[in-house]
């Protein structure tokens, strides 16, 4: 398949995103991960199959030149749901309520193949360098003690991830980092996202409207949040490792 790579439409560290008529293109950087590549096409394709979500349909996985992969999808036209929050700051609530009922909605489901959550997070946080001994097996000692659930966890779950489209209806993109496991741990990924993005107060509002819809007490939320932000650690950069080493230093966080 010929890609065109002439319309970009979003930059990351590691990624580029091109619109390509009806697909979107993610090509990763030069050497990056091959495993961690096809991983991401085997979740999305997971997700796809295993579900009735509104998700972008997986068409290809390229090698380019220069040693180059790229994840072809379905283009999704619509709008991001936090690029409608900044333009209708009057409709906050009414967005933030929508943006809940549809990670519940995700949460709802479960893909058995996925890998999971506690799993994920015991070796992301044995591979970090720079959490003091003690406190990192206090972690996964409470990592080990949390329960086992299997729902589908979206695991970067933001509003910038939920496309609205025209007639009102919306999907759901960016499946790289799923599992299954427990939706206070999801919940708490995405409050750390908020608080990340310098979004506080929106924060706090989301974890409050979570547990008000979810009928999951915030303590069981809380009780994730240091467990998450030290899964982070491994690849963040040093302002994100800042801000995640506060969270980190509240083990007993209630």
């Amino acid at each position: 398949m010929n890609l065109n790579l002439n319309n970009p439409i979003m930059e990351r560290k590691t990624k580029t995103v091109y619109k390509d008529g009806d697909k979107t293109i993610k090509l990763f950087v030069e050497n990056y991960s091959k495993a961690d590549i096809l991983n991401e096409a085997l979740n999305q394709a997971r997700v796809e199959e295993g579900t009735d979500l509104s998700i972008p349909k997986l068409i290809e996985v390229s090698k380019l030149e220069n040693n180059r992969w790229a994840l072809v999808s379905e283009h999704i036209e619509g709008t991001p749901l936090d690029k409608l929050m900044e333009s209708n700051p009057e409709k906050e609530d009414e967005y933030l309520n929508k943006f809940v009922d549809i990670q519940l909605e995700i949460l709802g489901h479960t893909v058995p193949l996925l890998n999971r959550i506690k799993e994920k997070y015991n070796r992301k946080i044995n591979a970090v360098q720079n959490i003091n001994e003690n406190v990192k097996y206090e972690l996964l000692q409470r990592l080990d003690g949390m329960e086992n659930h299997s729902k589908l966890c979206h695991g970067d779950y933001n509003p910038s991830n939920v496309i609205i489209k025209e007639d009102g209806s919306y999907a759901i993109i960016d499946w790289a980092h799923v599992t299954q496991g427990n939706a206070s741990a999801d919940c708490a990924k995405t409050f750390l996202l908020f608080s990340m993005d310098e979004k506080e107060e929106l924060a706090n509002k989301y974890m409050k409207l979570f547990s008000e819809k979810s009928g999951i007490e915030i303590s069981n939320i809380q009780r994730w949040i240091p467990i998450v932000a030290a899964s982070q650690m491994s690849k963040a950069n040093n302002e994100e490792i800042e801000f995640l080493s506060k969270w980190i230093d509240v083990v007993d966080y209630e």
